[in-house]
């Protein structure tokens, strides 16, 4: 805008001044022709000669006046188009610099508008406000909007957290009771064996139902972003996580290999364990018989890496982004309960970013899913 702003107020001038110039050319001109009563003269002369219209000599000479005068009227107009054409080009220029140096001026409100705003976004806090202190235009009345549009934003998200939080604590209640008395009549001594088999299927339905509450509740804290920061290393997180998983992926018949170096970082480490959770059980779960897994974390100049790679199926590159989205999965498998509730990736994301991290998800050609997490690296 600043760009198009110089531009145009040098295009202007420069327009104006040719016009200009033009028209002075023509007065220029115009007042270098000889007046009435001035075309033929009743004498001409040259040195101390003189010529008279009678004699044969004047029309000579005054063909040869004339010459000199187009020659001079000529000469006089090129150099007022030369020195004129000089200085409009002169005169453009600093009115275009003159017009880049006031739209900076001018757009300095819509620059601090534009910081506020990048300010908010990046930290994912929709409570703070650009309150812009201006003059009531154009500028105030797009920060004011922009304003509005925030309260409404944090008034929606903070509902819809509340709501997810709330129905997963009420839910949590009565799922528990469940848990407790199919528990109780199963364990009792008269159980009949199809009792117990109903009530062992009942128990991993209950499981199951925990665990979705388990992830509304970790996505509805995950959206916020994460103000209080402890220092902390990420791999003696990873570390605590594969040693938990080591049970399951025997059973599974899964190989685990680590290549973990020291990440320093700073955040929520409850939070954190949970992404690096997720990403181990569904790089085990996600899996086949005899698959192995990859974790490595490692630290760059800015930033720490976790990087969990899997074998199994192969993923569409067309189907990466789509695993991210709550309660989707690949490959058709939504009623099989043993694979989670489909928020494990989702829950990766938001505490990524509520971090002010990244996530990467990408196919590998032999099969399986290689996941990248990118976190703010902290002095250990």
């Amino acid at each position: 805008m600043r760009l198009r702003f110089a531009l145009v107020c040098g295009g202007v001038f420069l327009l104006a001044g040719v016009l200009l110039l033009a028209a002075v050319a023509l007065v220029v001109r115009h007042s270098l022709e000889p007046r009435d009563g001035l075309r033929h003269p009743r004498y001409i002369q040259v040195g101390n000669v003189q010529y008279v219209p009678w004699d044969h000599e004047y029309r000579v000479a005054e063909q040869r006046v004339a010459r000199v005068r187009r020659v001079y009227q000529a000469d006089t107009v090129r150099n007022v188009l030369t020195v004129g054409g000089l200085a409009l080009l002169l005169a453009s220029a600093t009115a275009a610099t003159a017009g880049w140096r006031f739209a900076g001026w001018t757009l300095r409100p819509v620059r601090s508008v534009a910081a506020s705003a990048r300010s908010i976004a990046q930290s994912h806090d929709l409570s703070g406000r650009i309150a812009h202190d201006g003059p009531q235009d154009e500028v105030k009345e797009l920060a004011d909007t922009v304003d509005i549009v925030l309260a409404r934003l944090a008034r929606s998200f903070d509902g819809q957290r509340r709501f997810v939080a709330n129905a997963s604590h009420e839910l949590r209640t009565p799922l528990t009771i469940n848990r407790t008395l199919v528990d109780v009549a199963v364990r009792r001594p008269d159980a009949t064996e199809d009792v117990r088999r109903l009530g062992e299927s009942l128990l991993l339905v209950n499981a199951r139902h925990e665990r979705l509450i388990d992830g509304l509740l970790a996505l509805a804290e995950g959206e916020q972003a994460v103000l209080d920061r402890r220092p902390f290393d990420l791999t003696d997180v990873v570390e605590h996580v594969l040693d938990l998983a080591g049970k399951e992926a025997g059973e599974r018949e899964v190989v685990v290999h680590r290549l973990l170096d020291p990440a320093p970082t700073a955040g929520e480490p409850v939070l954190v364990e949970r992404l690096v959770q997720n990403l181990v059980e569904n790089a085990i779960r996600h899996n086949h018989g005899g698959g192995q897994v990859w974790v490595s974390t490692r630290q760059r100049v800015d930033r720490v890496e976790l990087v969990v790679a899997n074998t199994g199926l192969p993923v569409p590159p067309y189907e990466i982004e789509a695993i991210f989205e709550p309660f989707r999965r690949l490959h058709g498998d939504r009623l099989r309960s043993d694979r989670g509730s489909g928020l494990g990736l989702s829950i990766v994301r938001v505490v990524a970013e509520a971090h002010g991290g990244t996530v990467t998800a990408s196919s590998r050609e032999e099969g399986g899913l290689t996941i990248a997490v990118e976190l703010p690296r902290a002095e250990p």
